[in-house]
């Protein structure tokens, strides 16, 4: 029996919305909320938001737990559930930015919904509903994370995603499946390159020397760059050297709950790269 239907209905029953319109789920005894985390291009000599990425903050108790203790906690048979609630509260909850024009990241794990006719469905589920939260497909990137999946299924999912007009991501290059067998099979339109991997990567004297190829042979793929995982100056001197198209990470920006007030003033690159200031970037994407 198929029971994928009630389950998209119970996900949606499970959503609240508090005194001031933020919606949230509750799962057990966690209230789950969205989360925004900027991403940035450069523009000159700064650096301007131009998407989020949508997150999940778990509470208990009122309190925030790391992402991996509750995604991780989640029995299998319920992953489906969860997932379908975290993409409707981070849809729902995207207009409480208050910020025309930015684009929203969302992630979907290709082993939590490996059935091919109930992947497709929930795609469609999405896109049929976007007008009515003042959303368009266009505005959307779909982020394919790095676990195993069947190749047939998570080419088709893909397939069905660019026909709606939802861009792909690859988040996580350099670990797990997100390798360059998985590029050549999706063909993403962007490229998110693992920001653990990339900080061990900066460590290295010739860093900036070994990462430009990289990115240039990612562009000549047809895929836009974005280095997340930025935390130190030199995270960001070593992407903006190296010509990638977008930056995300804690040095620019820490993921806000739906309803903060959204600082979309440009970051100066001169004052986030403090003492290496006198570098200047080389390779910046217009």
């Amino acid at each position: 029996m198929n029971v994928w239907p009630d389950r998209r209905r119970n996900a949606a029953e499970a959503i609240f919305a508090d005194e001031i319109g933020i919606e949230y789920g509750v799962y057990g005894d966690f209230r789950l909320k969205s989360a925004y985390q900027p991403i940035f291009a450069p523009r000159g000599r700064s650096l301007a938001p131009v998407a989020v990425e949508a997150l999940i903050e778990a509470q208990r108790d009122a309190r925030p737990l790391a992402p991996p203790v509750f995604f991780d906690g989640v029995p299998s048979p319920d992953r489906l559930f969860v997932e379908t609630m975290c993409r409707m509260l981070h849809l729902r909850n995207f207009r409480n930015i208050g910020v025309e024009g930015l684009d929203l990241f969302f992630n979907y794990n290709p082993l939590v919904n490996d059935h091919l006719g109930r992947a497709l469905a929930e795609i469609r589920l999405i896109t049929r509903h976007l007008g009515e939260l003042d959303l368009y497909p266009g505005m959307l990137v779909c982020e394919i994370t790095e676990q195993a999946a069947d190749d047939h299924v998570l080419a088709s999912l893909v397939r069905e995603m660019r026909r709606d007009g939802i861009r792909i991501a690859i988040d996580d290059f350099g670990t797990g499946h997100s390798t360059e067998a998985r590029i050549a099979l999706l063909a993403p339109d962007i490229v998110k390159i693992d920001g653990a991997w990339f900080a061990e990567f900066c460590r290295h004297a010739a860093a900036e020397r070994f990462f430009r190829p990289l990115v240039s042979t990612l562009h000549d793929r047809g895929a836009k760059v974005l280095v997340e995982g930025i935390e130190q100056a030199v995270h960001l001197r070593v992407a903006l050297d190296g010509g990638v198209d977008f930056l995300q990470g804690y040095h620019l920006a820490r993921p806000a709950l739906a309803g903060t007030i959204f600082n979309e003033e440009p970051l100066s690159i001169e004052a986030l790269l403090g003492a290496e200031s006198k570098v200047v970037p080389l390779h910046q994407r217009r």
